[in-house]
Order: structure tokens, then sequence, then C-alpha cells
């Protein structure tokens, strides 16, 4: 049973001791990973003011991606220390999942694809662009990012695509990018973009597999869509 004489601060630690992890809310798991609030204000209260804070559509624990250190400095009591704690504890959760996708990861399989990077791409903030290079059994030999902005021609380069095809002697390569607003449609840029890539790696014999889009929890494969 919790102690009526315990403070705040250590009211979800011992939760935790007697309850278990799932027990805790969110605010509650927050707070434990901070430790100690201010002389006005608990661990907890901290802990419930980030959590009002965060941006994004899920809210809650998703939603930390979304505050950037500074962002975290500004609410009174919390410092560069505690901010540090709360990125490392999203990019945890980023990692846990990715790790756990890995075991299913096939390159040839457009899911287990947009399942290994979902939760890496889908909290940023501007559109990132990744090329995954393959070998001829679609084999991952490296994965490039080769711009953060607006998808468009001027950004996407088709020679610096297979320049770095050619620089790891790659069979095969696949373009991966987010939609910041969630939605995963291909604009027609997009489809324009991917249909150039397509014709180029027809020439140079280095095929593009496919070209996947990820939006908030969900994805589109234009291999899959027939436009590609």
């Amino acid at each position: 049973m919790i102690k009526k004489e315990m403070t705040q601060e250590e009211l979800p630690y011992e939760k935790f001791l007697t309850l278990g992890p799932e027990a805790l809310t969110e605010a509650e798991l927050i707070a434990i990973i901070l430790r100690t609030g201010t002389r006005n204000c608990s661990a907890l209260e901290l802990a419930k003011e980030i959590l009002s804070r965060a941006k994004g559509p899920e809210g809650g624990l998703n939603s930390l991606h979304h505050l950037s250190l500074q962002e975290l400095m500004e609410i009174p009591g919390i410092g560069q220390i505690k901010a540090v704690k709360v990125k490392c504890l999203a990019e945890m959760a980023i990692r846990m999942a990715r790790q756990k996708a890995a075991k299913a990861l096939r390159f040839d399989t457009p899911e287990t694809v947009a399942d290994y990077y979902m939760e890496e791409m889908r909290h940023q903030e501007k559109e990132k662009i990744l090329l995954l290079l393959l070998d001829n059994k679609l084999q991952l030999i490296e994965e490039y990012m080769i711009s953060l902005g607006t998808v468009n021609a001027s950004l996407l380069s088709t020679r610096d695509v297979f320049i770095q095809a050619l620089r790891c002697r790659a069979s095969k390569l696949m373009l991966l990018h987010n939609h910041p607003s969630g939605d995963p449609r291909p604009s027609s840029q997009d489809i324009m973009i991917t249909q150039k890539m397509k014709k180029a790696g027809e020439l140079m014999d280095i095929s593009l597999v496919d070209h996947i889009i990820l939006g908030d929890g969900c994805y589109i494969s234009l291999k899959k869509e027939e436009l590609l």
C-alpha cells in the first residue's frame, strides 16, 4: 500500500514497485525518468506539463518526438539533463520498434520495409528521402539519406542516386520517404520522380525495386499501386 507520508515525487516509483509498470500512467512513467521536480512542482506535475505540450496527432508518449530539446527546456523546471532524458526515452521507443520489425524485414515485401522504417520516419517534420542500396539477392548493402526537405527534382538528383549505387556496386535500389502530413498518397511529383529513376535504372541495369511512401502509421507502395 502507498504510504501517506510519501512525497508526490516518490508515489510513481512506489506504485511501480507495488503494482508493476503496466499500472502506471504515461505521466507517471515520465515522472520516474525525470526522478525529481522543483521546490514548487513535483516530477509528476512536470511530466503532465510535458505531455500537455507534446504535439502530434496521436498525443501522449508518441508525440514526445515532436518536442525539441529547446522546447522541453522552455518548461520551468526542465533543464538540459531532464530534457535529454525525455528525448532519449523517445529515441529508445523508436529503436525498440525497429529492432522488433527487423526480424521480419524483407525488401521484396513492402509491408515489412514500412514497418521497419515507420517509427523512425513518421515523426519527422520534414520530408526525408532514403536510398536503400541492395545486392542481387535483395540484401541491404547501404542506407543513404539523399535529402531532407520537400521532394522535388532539384533535391532528388538521378545523378546522385546512381553515383551512390555504382559506388556500392548495388544491383537494385529502393526509394523510401515520409509525408509529414501523415497522408502517404503520392503526389504527381512523387510519381514523376519514380518513373524517372526507373528509366535511368533500366539503362544502367540497376533496377528500382519500389518507392515506398510512409504516412502516420500507414504507407503506400508505388509498385503495388502499379505506378512503378
